[in-house]
């Protein structure tokens, strides 16, 4: 077998002591000068060394590595949060873990017994709801931990998500001047914030408008589903002439029964959505969207975790942070 080389060899191949080389790979060089960094380096390459991680977390008391574990990693929401925590983490000199619990709490709670098994540093979340038991005992036990996206009620855990009735109230907006506006969104449950608050908010804010939301016009469904809901839809005595589709999965679906159907867009049907996809600029027509500020939200969910991490036991930091959403006006209503 190879021997595996160790921070005395480099120490020794460097002409300088392991303390030194401890600091140079903790990036500590306040006090180190330019010559000893380059004899560190060279001989750092030259041996071929590789620090071991275990044994560096464990005398450091820290992995350098948080996880987070996504409702769906196919949503473009999703993609982009990942993205702001991971360069946030960067600059720190810590890694990220991405696990995609598929909203199916079995594989949530798999995926938190996975990360804790590797001692990550806290966990960042969007929840199913269903693992309450879980998650109030990582609250006990102070460990850092953030949810994005969803709240759980009963649990005194900071949260980052969306301003969801704003999103709503916009939405609305949008297409009050409309007779028969209607809802297509992913399936309904309590632990769904985001859903729940857009179709609760939209409810209401027609109501103000004197118009109401029937059953009929809320198509409900998995996104396999959603375009014989939408058929169901069209099909009605009076279709709807005005679409809010709650996400961007949901808005292909919309997207495409609509091509298939040749159903004209804003002509024949408005349509307006949550989440300003990569081709909304570009689709014809341009498509008027509500964005989150995605990049906002995941920079803001991984300082909210660091300071757990520094201090686990501030809870100036336990409460819910809501963002603003933004319309994007174009083409589609």
């Amino acid at each position: 077998m190879t021997k595996r080389i160790t921070i005395s060899d480099v120490a020794i191949h460097a002409g300088v002591s392991k303390s030194t080389v401890s600091q140079y790979l903790n990036g500590r060089y306040d006090y180190m000068g330019q010559k000893t960094k380059e004899k560190i380096e060279s001989a750092i390459k030259e041996l071929k060394y590789s620090p071991n991680m275990v044994a560096r977390s464990l005398k450091q008391k820290s992995s350098t590595t948080i996880g987070v574990i996504v409702a769906n990693i196919l949503h473009v929401f999703s993609t982009q949060v990942i993205r702001a925590i991971e360069d946030f983490c960067h600059e720190k000199g810590f890694h990220v873990i991405v696990c995609n619990a598929d909203d199916n709490s079995d594989k949530e709670k798999t995926y938190i017994d996975m990360l804790r098994a590797k001692q990550v540093d806290g966990i960042i979340a969007f929840p199913t709801g269903d693992n309450v038991a879980l998650y109030q005992g990582l609250l006990e036990e102070k460990y850092p931990l953030v949810f994005m996206d969803r709240l759980v009620d009963g649990l005194d855990i900071p949260t980052v998500l969306l301003d969801n009735y704003k999103a709503a109230t916009l939405a609305v907006d949008l297409l009050k001047d409309y007779q028969r506006p209607a809802i297509v969104t992913s399936p309904l449950k309590e632990n769904l914030t985001p859903r729940m608050e857009r179709l609760i908010g939209f409810k209401n804010e027609l109501a103000k408008h004197g118009k109401s939301l029937s059953d009929e016009y809320i198509a409900c469904g998995e996104i396999n589903e959603i375009q014989k809901k939408l058929t169901e839809l069209f099909q009605l005595s009076e279709p709807p002439d005005a679409i809010f589709a709650i996400n961007d999965r949901v808005l292909h679906e919309v997207l495409s029964f609509m091509n298939y159907q040749n159903i004209r867009i804003p002509d024949d049907v408005a349509l307006v959505n949550v989440d300003d996809v990569s081709f909304a600029e570009f689709y014809q027509p341009a498509l008027t969207t509500i964005s989150q500020p995605a990049f906002e939200m995941g920079k803001k969910a991984a300082e909210l975790l660091f300071t757990q991490i520094k201090n686990p036991q501030d809870i100036s930091t336990r409460e819910t942070f809501r963002f603003e959403p933004m319309v994007n006006r174009r083409k589609s209503c």
